[in-house]
């Protein structure tokens, strides 16, 4: 039963895979990989490597 005294169990410790840090980030660096041929291109900051397609072949690029 609540005491009222602010002494209750304190919330989660801030360690999820929140989208601002933790192993799970992708960062603004990096390469996008093509999946067929191997092609590397610059991840563009905003532009996501999925929206990407092969300079060399045409298939939609990966993060890298």
């Amino acid at each position: 039963m609540p005491r009222g005294d602010g002494t209750g169990p304190q919330g989660g410790s801030g360690g999820g895979r929140g989208r601002m840090g933790g192993p799970f980030r992708a960062g603004s660096g990096g390469q996008c990989v093509c999946p067929s041929c191997g092609q590397t291109v610059s991840h563009a900051a905003g532009q996501p490597c999925n929206r990407v397609t092969c300079p060399k072949c045409g298939t939609t690029m990966t993060r890298g």
